[in-house]
């Protein structure tokens, strides 16, 4: 029984690991807006407890980022083969450079669409909340990727990314959700 679960396993980080990254960064991206809803009944910003419709919009953003992240890594991985510092320091600033502000940008404009919010509401919404996130990326994310880039098998590395992710969340769904009319927060 362990043999076939290791090799179910395996197979989850071997010849699936597309579906396993979508799957995981999507539940995940659930679990961290599960976690902030509950930070906001606690706090009575929220009238109920949990918002499932909120929590399948986050799920499926977090489908759409499984993909995105599976081929930038195996991309990044086949450009920079190597783990010297200076060639993780060369991935640490492409994936603060161009996956960041493009992962920040793809988060509003989906959830936005999720939502039926006009993309001009959502320009406005993403120029207000852009700045504070990505500084907040900047402080969290490089060293972060230093251990994903430096130590792990890039196999690992959404799974691993995923799990940071899902603390991290927790501020991007805050950040989302802040000052949202009261209509919004419970539709």
């Amino acid at each position: 029984m362990r043999y076939k679960g290791m090799l179910t396993l395996q197979n989850a980080f071997g010849k699936h690991l597309l579906f396993t990254n979508t799957w995981t960064s999507g539940v995940l991206m659930a679990i961290g807006d599960i976690c902030e809803q509950e930070i906001e009944f606690q706090r009575k910003i929220l009238s109920t407890r949990y918002d499932w419709g909120r929590i399948g919009r986050m799920f499926l953003t977090g489908l759409l980022f499984g993909p995105v992240h599976h081929y930038f890594y195996a991309w990044m991985d086949k450009r920079i083969p190597h783990r010297s510092v200076k060639f993780v320091t060369q991935k640490i600033l492409l994936d603060q450079i161009i996956m960041s502000p493009v992962c920040i940008v793809l988060f509003f404009y989906s959830m936005g669409a999720l939502e039926g919010r006009p993309s001009k509401e959502t320009t406005i919404e993403m120029k207000e909340k852009f700045i504070p996130i990505y500084v907040v990326d900047w402080s969290i994310w490089p060293p972060t990727q230093f251990i994903n880039f430096y130590y792990l098998p890039v196999k690992y590395q959404v799974l691993y990314i995923n799990a940071v992710t899902m603390v991290y969340n927790v501020y991007l769904s805050f950040m989302k959700h802040k000052n949202m009319p009261l209509e919004i927060i419970e539709s």
